[in-house]
């Protein structure tokens, strides 16, 4: 349940990839055989997987939405995955064309894909790096020509965090970022729960830890919560993914404990 591979290399034989999985969830063609027979078992785990990836791939849509609105022209989109619809160079520069994204991932196909998506568009480029290296990702010569830190920046973390592993410290590794940011910058994040269904959860994990290139870390609200740590959370806060600033013209769901994704946007806190 990723827009990446972006904790993992993707390249393990015998291993489906993180980041060919979700473009399988979403439909998309860049994708192996191995990866559609990890969903397969995935969507056994839970029938809804598909509808959980459209979900988040529909919040990231609106979180970009409300950043541009918000003022915000650059984006550092770590673990960004497959290039697929509504790209955060899309959404963005559909409001200004001026707007800047840097994407950050690991896994080769994303980045030979990204590479060849964005090769004419001087506004976007991908970074080959390990959001594991802060200071690699933030030095890349790539996104250095694109973000200009002494303007706000948007740091998307659209459901990444889940693949470290708490040996590997996501509280850290989210406070390395933060700490390189301006004042008046923002994160966006999505990330899986075991609070809601614990069962589906651990399920989940041991399939990735046996069939994908990254294991799987499902955390509780709270554990969540903490990742924001130097943010302000905006309204309405952390919340079921289906349920941050849902478009007016779709339904909500009756149960929003099925999608068991939290996702909320935060801004810098004075430090």
């Amino acid at each position: 349940m990723s827009d990446s591979a972006g904790a993992g290399s993707g390249t393990e034989p015998g291993k489906a990839s993180v980041a060919r999985m979700y473009d399988a969830m979403l439909g998309g063609q860049h994708n192996f055989a191995i990866d559609r027979e990890a969903v397969a078992a995935f969507t056994a785990i839970d029938p809804r997987v598909r509808t959980l990836a459209r979900a988040n791939r529909d919040f990231l849509g609106r979180a970009v939405r409300f950043l541009i609105d918000s003022g915000v022209r650059q984006f550092i989109d770590l673990g960004s995955g497959i290039p697929t619809q509504g790209n955060v160079h899309e959404v963005a520069q559909a409001a200004d064309p001026d707007a800047r994204v840097a994407y950050v991932d690991n896994d080769p196909v994303a980045v030979a894909h990204s590479a060849s998506l964005l090769a004419d568009n001087p506004g976007a480029d991908i970074v080959d790096g390990d959001i594991r290296r802060p200071a690699d990702v933030l030095a890349a010569p790539q996104l250095r020509k694109l973000i200009d830190f002494e303007q706000p920046v948007a740091v998307l973390m659209i459901t990444i965090l889940h693949f470290i592993t708490p040996q590997e410290d996501p509280r850290a590794l989210v406070g390395a970022f933060r700490d390189a940011l301006p004042a008046g910058s923002w994160l966006a994040m999505s990330h899986a729960t075991n609070q809601d269904r614990p069962d589906t959860a651990a399920a989940v994990g041991q399939l990735y830890r046996s069939r994908a290139t990254s294991p799987v870390t499902a955390r509780s609200y709270e554990e969540i919560l903490g990742l924001f740590d130097g943010f302000e959370l905006t309204e309405p806060g952390l919340v079921h993914v289906p349920l941050w600033r849902p478009d007016p013209a779709v339904a909500l769901p009756d149960n929003p404990t099925e999608y068991w994704v939290y996702a909320g946007v935060g801004r810098t806190t004075p430090r």
